[in-house]
C-alpha cells in the first residue's frame, strides 16, 4: 500500500474509522517520511454537517494535519448512497490532483468488509462481488481493511480522541444498516460468532479467485482483440470458446481499458448473453458506459462510434485526404498508350472522358443501389454484407460518385461506367492510400 516517503490524501468524515485512520497514519508519518493531508466531504444531507467539519478541521490541527473542507451537490434522482459515494470519490480525486497525493486513504475496516460480503450475498452476486472492498484500487488504499472497529474505538479512546456519530448510519431503509444492525448480529448470535471474520475469509478467497480469472482473461484479450480508433474487436467464435466466466470478465476488461468507470460486476455477463446470441442482436446496444454492436463473425466494444466519412469533392488531379477514416484519395491523369489495368483492390482505372462531374467521394446512403461491372443493379447494402463489411465500418467506405452516378465501392466494386476501352485516349486512375504515405509521383 505504501512504500513510505508518499503524500498520501485522508479522507476523514469525522466516524470513528477515519479519525482512527488519520490518527494512525500521523503516528507513522515521521518514520514513513509520509506527507499527510485530510479531506472532508460535506455532502449537505444533514442538518449537523457543518458542525461535523468544524470537528475535522479541530482533529487535523491536534495531529498537525493540514485539512481541507469540499462541499458537494448530491445527485438524489438516483440511489442516494451511490451518487454521495460517486460526488465524494470525486472530490478526493479532485482534492489528490491539487496537492499531488499519490495515494488516497479510506477507513474501511473488516466489518465494513463483512457487511458488504453479506449484503452481496443477500443481492445474489457472483465470485466478483464476494470479493468485496479491495484493499488496493488505483490510487485508493484501505489500511484497516483488516482491523475491527472495535479495536480502532479502543485505540482512539486509549488516545483520547473522540469521534463524532452519524445518525444516518442507523436509518433502517438503508440495507447496509439493516445488514449491520440487524442480521449480522442474529448470525453471531445463533450461528457463529466470528461471522465478520468468516466473511473476511470469503472476500479473501474471492479475491485469489479474482485475481486468477483476471490473469487468464488478460491473456485471452491480448491474443483475441483488434485496437484501433478507440475500439476492440473480437470474433464471437474465439469468445464462445472461452469458460463464460472468462469470456464475460474479456469484455469487462476491454471496457475498463476504454475509460469505463461504470459498476462492471453483473453487465458483464448481461453484455455476454446478447453479444452471443442468435440471432445476434442488429443494433448496437450501451452497457457499462460502453457500445456494443455484433456484425456477422465479430464484436466490437467502442467508447463512441466511428466516425463516417464526409462527403468531399475529388481533386482531379491531385489527393483528396480522408482524415476520419485514415486513408487518402489520389487521382491521376495519365494517357492510355501503355497504360496497364491495376490488378489491386486500392486502384482502379476509368476512361477520363466518359465519366460525367462533378467527381464526389462520401459515405453510402440510406436504400442505395449500385450497377457493378459486368453484373446488374443491386443493393449496396447487400454488397457490403456480403463482402464482409462489419456494420459499424459501412459508413466509412468510400464511395466515389461521378456525376450522380456510383462508379467505386472503394476496394470492393468498380461501377459500370467509363469502362477503359481501345478508344480510351486518356485514364484517369483513383487509388486509396493509407493517409500517411506521400503523394505517388505523377
Amino acid at each position: 500500500m505504501l512504500a513510505g516517503g508518499e503524500t498520501v490524501l485522508v479522507a476523514v468524515s469525522g466516524g470513528a474509522d477515519s479519525v482512527a485512520l488519520l490518527y494512525l497514519l500521523s503516528c507513522l508519518a515521521a518514520d514513513w517520511q509520509l506527507r499527510l493531508h485530510a479531506l472532508h466531504v460535506d455532502h449537505q444531507l444533514r442538518a449537523e454537517s457543518a458542525a461535523d467539519a468544524d470537528f475535522v478541521r479541530a482533529l487535523g490541527t491536534r495531529l498537525g494535519v493540514p485539512v481541507d473542507v469540499t462541499t458537494v451537490a448530491v445527485d438524489r434522482r438516483e440511489s442516494l448512497e451511490a451518487a454521495a459515494r460517486a460526488a465524494r470519490y470525486a472530490a478526493l480525486e479532485a482534492c489528490a490532483a491539487r496537492v499531488g497525493a499519490a495515494r488516497i486513504a479510506v477507513g474501511h475496516t473488516a466489518d465494513d468488509q463483512g457487511e458488504t460480503v453479506l449484503m452481496r450475498l443477500v443481492q445474489g452476486a457472483g465470485v466478483r462481488g464476494l470479493a468485496g472492498i479491495p484493499p488496493v484500487r488505483g490510487a485508493i488504499i484501505r489500511p484497516l481493511i483488516e482491523v475491527r472497529r472495535s479495536a480502532l474505538e479502543s485505540e482512539l479512546a486509549s488516545a483520547g480522541l473522540s469521534w463524532v456519530d452519524d445518525a444516518s448510519n442507523r436509518n433502517p431503509k438503508f440495507l447496509r444498516n439493516r445488514i449491520r444492525h440487524e442480521l449480522l448480529p442474529l448470525l453471531a448470535d445463533s450461528y457463529n460468532p466470528e461471522v465478520k471474520a468468516a466473511l473476511a475469509r470469503v472476500a479473501s478467497l474471492a479475491r485469489e479467485t479474482v485475481g486468477a480469472l483476471d490473469r487468464a482473461a488478460e491473456g485471452e484479450l491480448d491474443r483475441l482483440a483488434v485496437w484501433a480508433d478507440g475500439a476492440a474487436t473480437v470474433r464471437l467464435d474465439a469468445l464462445r470458446a472461452l469458460p463464460r466466466p472468462v469470456a464475460a470478465e474479456v469484455l469487462r476488461q476491454v471496457a475498463a481499458r476504454l475509460g469505463s468507470r461504470a459498476p462492471l460486476r453483473a453487465w458483464t455477463h448481461r453484455g455476454l448473453k446478447r453479444v452471443l446470441s442468435v440471432p445476434a442482436p442488429r443494433r448496437a446496444f450501451r452497457l457499462g458506459g460502453v457500445t456494443v454492436e455484433v456484425s456477422g463473425a465479430l464484436g466490437r466494444l467502442a467508447s463512441a462510434p466511428p466516425p463516417a466519412l464526409i462527403e468531399r469533392m475529388v481533386a482531379v488531379p491531385g489527393r483528396t485526404e480522408l482524415p476520419e477514416i485514415g486513408q487518402a484519395l489520389e487521382a491521376r491523369l495519365v494517357g492510355a498508350d501503355a497504360y496497364a489495368i491495376p490488378r489491386e483492390p486500392g486502384r482502379v482505372a476509368f476512361d477520363a472522358d466518359e465519366l460525367a462531374t462533378p467527381l464526389v467521394v462520401r459515405a453510402r446512403r440510406r436504400g442505395e443501389r449500385f450497377v457493378a461491372f459486368g453484373g446488374a443493379e443491386r443493393r449496396l447494402k447487400t454488397l457490403l454484407i456480403e463482402a464482409k463489411v462489419p456494420r459499424w465500418d459501412r459508413s466509412r467506405v468510400p464511395v466515389i460518385e461521378a456525376g450522380g452516378t456510383i462508379v467505386w465501392i472503394g476496394r470492393l466494386r468498380r461501377g459500370a461506367a467509363g469502362r477503359v476501352t481501345a478508344r480510351t485516349r486518356r485514364v484517369l486512375e483513383l487509388a486509396l492510400v493509407p493517409l500517411a504515405q506521400p503523394d505517388r509521383p505523377q
